[in-house]
């Protein structure tokens, strides 16, 4: 499958066409204007510089005082046009960023890119990509055109400025007179070009570098938010030598990476350093032979010095924003991966076109059971798990799955869920059915109690009354009063209550099929029971689908479905309540 170029234009050109557009270009717009009086200050400054120092070499005490007063004008308009503009460009680039971050969230979080993402580990840390690098690409971007659009304006002013006041070299070469007109403006671009050049040469790698620093920074950052979230299991596990040593190893890769970045950005700031200090002198002396020819006053070389100074860091623009350029091109690239990522380049090449098998397809259907057709469930490189019979879960059946460790229990109900392409098949959901998964491990949002009893449904979809009673049907009375509190649920309670607060959710949302996933693997025996025993009581007309060991629960199905070693067929049994096969 070739894979679609995306360039940086095709990151940056969709803000400023959405539907922000008109208040993005008129803060551009006032940005660029404001920056185009800047630089008109600067122009009026520069022509100052030559009546100041005239005025002080010839000790013009009216003039002098008349110049400080233009000075203290230009001065203040410089400093208020800086502020807003800078006041107006972090505006617009805060919108930007929230723009890009809604857009980004949305593909990543709508249609299970997230899951699948992590499933076939097709990028690292997207939460860095989309905090950091959306962020990045904003305002350094913003920053860069902005700055690049006012340097081709001072540097169209300025050498207009030095061609005029700079004035014609004479030179003799080899016995021929030679005229240089505007020679201070091709000394500035001679000397720019020059530096650019060696600066390009030296600071290349840094590119890369920093694409690595910004991964490697991720990845240790991850490691510690890891070792945050499952502090407890891993106190238990005594594994607090194990976690520093695997946050030393990641920090390890910091280290290695920072010191290639110190090592070139040595390099590179001898090289800017050379150069910054000759720019000091390179002018005067440049311009020299001409003052002490009598061709210029004071004031006029202090003129032509300024000047040549604004042309050359003008067109050394590039040299002066190396790093940031460095920095903004890791960004770009990061960025473009993860849109691939995002557009399904991968995940289509996942699936296994390239296997005997042409990929899982589920879809609603006026159909009166959840339905297999031909289902086969293979693993993510092609090889088939399990070839299941065609079943029909009518509502209200009760079916068990079991089977050994790694047979495709849980995948059977990925597949169900439509978070597992890989294989071939079909599979039939009744349109109107509303279908509800629960994990081993309950998700536990950070927020109040009555949040995560509704997730995902919103907090106002059940009353305090239906919340409490929910709580008091699966065993947890004492949570009752505790609805507005805000907690980390999942720190705060045991894997066995959150078992049964996964449970309650059921009972708020009575869903008309119910899988579970070992989703009272956590409970004891007694309390196990008592909770199936509830679901039927509660819940006669919803079809319940278990994969579960404990023979216990057999009792509380009627459909037993054995799944053989890895690679057999699914057989589908059909047995009493008492366990015994009919």
């Amino acid at each position: 499958m070739e894979e679609k170029k995306i360039s940086a234009w095709s990151l940056i050109k969709p803000y400023w066409v959405s539907e922000d557009r008109w208040v993005a270009r008129g803060l551009l717009a006032l940005i660029i204007a404001l920056n185009l009086a800047i630089v008109y200050v600067n122009v009026q400054i520069n022509e100052w510089s030559a009546n100041f120092y005239n005025a002080l070499q010839g000790k013009n005490i009216a003039a002098f005082g008349e110049l400080l007063t233009r000075f203290t004008v230009l001065a203040f308009a410089f400093i208020l046009m800086t502020v807003y503009a800078l006041y107006f460009r972090q505006m617009l680039s805060f919108r930007w960023r929230r723009w890009l971050t809604g857009v980004y969230l949305d593909r990543w979080l709508g249609g299970g890119a997230f899951y699948r993402i992590e499933r076939d580990r097709l990028a690292d840390n997207p939460d860095q990509r989309i905090s950091d690098d959306l962020q990045s690409l904003a305002s350094t971007t913003l920053g860069l055109t902005l700055d690049l659009i006012s340097t081709l304006v001072t540097l169209a002013s300025f050498v207009t400025i030095l061609w005029a006041i700079s004035g014609p070299l004479l030179a003799n070469v080899a016995g021929h007179q030679l005229v240089i007109p505007g020679y201070m403006v091709w000394a500035a671009a001679i000397y720019a070009v020059f530096g650019s050049l060696v600066i390009q040469r030296f600071g290349r790698p840094l590119v890369s570098i920093n694409y690595q620093q910004q991964r490697v920074e991720a990845d240790f950052r991850f490691g510690l938010i890891r070792v945050r979230e499952n502090a407890e299991p891993i106190a238990l596990y005594d594994g607090t030598a194990v976690e520093s040593a695997h946050a030393r190893t990641l920090f390890s890769r910091i280290r290695d990476n920072w010191k290639m970045v110190m090592r070139y950005t040595r390099r590179l700031s001898f090289v800017s350093s050379f150069y910054g200090q000759i720019a000091i002198i390179f002018p005067i002396a440049v311009a020299a032979p001409r003052y002490f020819a009598g061709a210029y006053t004071f004031g006029v070389l202090m003129q032509i010095s300024r000047a040549f100074g604004t042309v050359s860091d003008s067109l050394s623009w590039f040299i002066n924003n190396f790093d940031t350029l460095a920095g903004w091109r890791a960004t770009v690239n990061r960025l473009r991966e993860f849109e691939r990522v995002l557009e399904g380049q991968h995940f289509a090449e996942r699936v296994s076109p390239a296997t005997e098998h042409g990929g899982i397809h589920l879809h609603r259907a006026p159909t009166p059971a959840v339905a297999t057709r031909g289902l086969v469930l293979a693993r993510p490189d092609g090889r088939t798990l399990s070839a299941v019979a065609d079943i029909a879960i009518e509502r209200g059946s009760r079916w068990l799955i079991r089977g050994p460790s790694g047979s495709g229990k849980s995948t059977l109900l990925r597949a169900l869920a439509g978070l597992w392409p890989f294989g071939a098949g079909a599979i039939d959901i009744p349109v109107d059915a509303q279908l509800m998964f629960v994990p081993q491990r309950p998700y536990m949002p950070i927020d109040s109690l009555r949040v995560v009893l509704a997730y995902p449904s919103p907090a106002s979809a059940h009353d305090d009354a239906a919340c409490r009673d929910a709580l008091h049907a699966v065993g947890l009375d004492g949570l009752g009063e505790l609805l507005d509190r805000e907690e980390h649920w999942a720190n705060r309670l045991s894997p066995g209550e959150q078992q049964r607060i996964a449970f309650a959710r059921v009972l708020l949302k009575r869903p008309d099929y119910l899988f579970l996933d070992e989703a009272t693997s956590s409970l004891d025996p007694v309390s196990e029971q008592r909770l199936y025993t509830l679901l039927l009581e509660r819940l006669p007309q919803t079809a319940i689908v278990s994969v579960a060991h404990r023979e216990a629960l057999y009792a509380f199905h009627d459909t037993l479905v054995e799944i053989g070693e890895t690679g057999g067929t699914t057989q589908v049994i059909a047995h009493s309540p008492d366990g015994r096969r009919a």
